[in-house]
């Protein structure tokens, strides 16, 4: 059947690693300063595994890991529990509620695109990992930097719960009022965030450089030279791609023009 619809209607957006916190610090330190604090440290690479999952099944994923449970093993003689989990999850909200504003100052070029995207007369959405504790510390941090989406979705808003699911995205299309989901597109840094807009059956655009997958900051992803940044580059796009991502760019400072290609894409009929 021939599609009528034309044109973008909606852009839905992740936090930490898209908008804000470039290289998505906020989370990551968080976990690594949980772990640590009860004797089994975890490292960086192993903290960013599981990101893009809600912050209780991220803390029971890399509970998961071999060698974080074999660690855990070690220390308390038994394999992690759910109780377990609940504990590390109870002392890492509060840290994390703390401190997301430290890492959460908007991305290079993301408040002009999403300007770009406001001409255009597209609605923005957004949704998160963050439970919505943080969201509602993030939300005020965010709006003074100038970032305020018409609407936001935390993980822990919805009975049926978060990523990879399609459930946040689809919360943000009928909060948005958007008529049909493929004219929505999800951005996100993350495997889960991609599966999740996929699920939705919207467009989606991965971004490689800002985000979990390099994990740097935006001064360490700058002071790279082009072949660093290429042998950085080119995994975290593998893992997106891999995850199914009609589109990966650097940043989401390149979305306008991406926005272009899928709008070409429509017009000729195609669907997400």
């Amino acid at each position: 059947m021939t599609s009528h619809y034309q044109q973008l209607e909606a852009v839905i957006f992740d936090w930490a690693g898209t908008i804000v916190d470039f290289g998505s610090f906020a989370p990551t330190q968080v976990l690594l300063d949980v772990f640590a604090s009860v004797g089994v440290p975890i490292s960086m690479q192993e903290a960013r595994v599981p990101m893009g999952l809600a912050k209780w099944d991220h803390i029971r994923a890399l509970g998961n890991l071999p060698a974080v449970a074999e660690r855990w093993r070690k220390r308390f003689d038994a394999r992690m529990s759910d109780a377990d989990v609940d504990r590390l999850y109870a002392e890492f909200m509060p840290l994390q509620v703390a401190r997301v504003g430290l890492y959460s100052q908007p991305i290079p070029g993301a408040l002009d695109a999403v300007a770009c995207l406001r001409q255009r007369g597209l609605k923005i959405g957004s949704c998160s990992g963050y439970p919505r504790v943080v969201m509602d510390a993030l939300l005020p941090i965010a709006a003074a930097a100038g970032y305020q989406p018409d609407c936001t979705i935390a993980t822990d808003d919805l009975r049926a719960g978060g990523r990879p699911g399609p459930w946040m995205a689809l919360a943000n299309v009928l909060e948005l009022g958007v008529g049909d989901v493929r004219s929505c597109v999800k951005v996100d840094d993350t495997a889960p965030g991609i599966v999740e807009g996929l699920r939705a059956g919207m467009w989606t655009v991965g971004l490689a450089a800002s985000g979990n997958e390099v994990g740097l900051n935006a001064q360490q992803w700058l002071a790279l030279d082009e072949a660093e940044r290429e042998q950085r580059r080119r995994p975290a796009t593998a893992t997106l791609q891999g995850a199914g991502a009609h589109y990966v760019i650097d940043t989401v400072a390149e979305l306008p023009t991406v926005l272009d290609l899928i709008e070409q894409r429509l017009l000729s009929g195609e669907r997400p």
